[in-house]
């Protein structure tokens, strides 16, 4: 089992790192799934006990002028690792302007993710500094359990506002409600609304727009004005939304009544799924 890689563009530095920032933000601790051509950082708590799930894709081209890896075997050629996300992240914060990032899978007494970053410094030599983050190697039977989830047909799906914009109502609204109701039509409407005994407040976002697909199969039997409505933990969306610093590309919520809502976001060459269960 090998694997290394490295980074030497600005710009592809930057984006692994604000990558890492927002997986540290989104799961404490998740696991690195390495093939020959992707990265993925995925969290799979079980969702019938109530946990939230992640899949974040990278093209490792997109990022990796060098990437050579060897997985377990020939035929599962992929590799697994438990790790802490905010020791990637913390390590990476020290690569901000830096020549060169190097990643690799090292064995310290224990296996590690070594991270060796190249900084300038204000003479023309360069100091390299290294981080060792101790990683868990994810044994071949468990590899069933961190598979891309299978995304159910939404009842509705929908664009999303400005996310900063969510954010905002979302941390307002926890101040009076733990739960919170997220419900969409195929009119491009999304209601975001807390109930109390006191009290029932209703944000409503109109002209989003629907996915043209996803619109047209959920349309043949659904009156385009009908909510479909989940009802979720309010403290798992505003971890959702914190961890996102930049406004995707792309953003979609698809909502399965009642069950779960799954968002999709598209970050430039990053794509992630993250998946809120309903409150039994």
């Amino acid at each position: 089992m090998k694997f290394r890689a490295k980074i030497v563009d600005t710009a592809c530095l930057n984006h692994f790192t604000r990558v890492s920032n927002m997986i540290a933000k989104l799961a404490k601790t998740c696991t690195l799934r390495i093939s020959p051509d992707k990265l993925n950082f995925v969290l799979s708590d079980k969702v019938a006990n109530g946990g939230v799930s992640m899949w974040c894709e990278l093209e490792q081209e997109n990022f990796f002028s060098e990437f050579q890896m060897e997985g377990v075997s020939a035929e599962n050629n992929e590799i697994y690792l438990e790790l802490t996300s905010e020791n990637l992240s913390r390590a990476l914060k020290t690569a901000q302007n830096a020549r060169a990032l190097k990643i690799k899978l090292t064995n310290k007494h224990f296996p590690c993710l070594t991270i060796s970053i190249e900084l300038l410094s204000m003479s023309s030599s360069s100091r390299v500094v290294t981080h060792d983050i101790p990683v868990k190697v994810i044994p071949r039977k468990l590899w069933t359990d961190l598979q891309e989830p299978t995304v159910p047909d939404a009842d509705v799906s929908i664009y999303l506002p400005v996310l900063k914009t969510m954010k905002s109502v979302v941390e307002k609204m926890k101040n009076i409600s733990s739960h919170l109701i997220i419900e969409a039509n195929l009119n491009g409407e999304l209601n975001l609304k807390i109930e109390t005994e006191l009290v029932c407040v209703t944000t409503h976002f109109k002209d989003l727009g629907n996915p043209p697909l996803a619109s047209e199969n959920a349309s043949q039997d659904r009156n385009s004005e009908q909510m479909a409505e989940v009802h979720i933990d309010i403290r798992k969306l505003l971890q959702f939304l914190a961890g996102q610093q930049v406004n995707p590309t792309k953003a979609t919520c698809n909502i399965v009544k009642n069950k779960i809502v799954h968002f999709d976001l598209l970050h430039e060459d990053v794509s992630l799924q993250y998946f809120i269960p309903a409150l039994s």
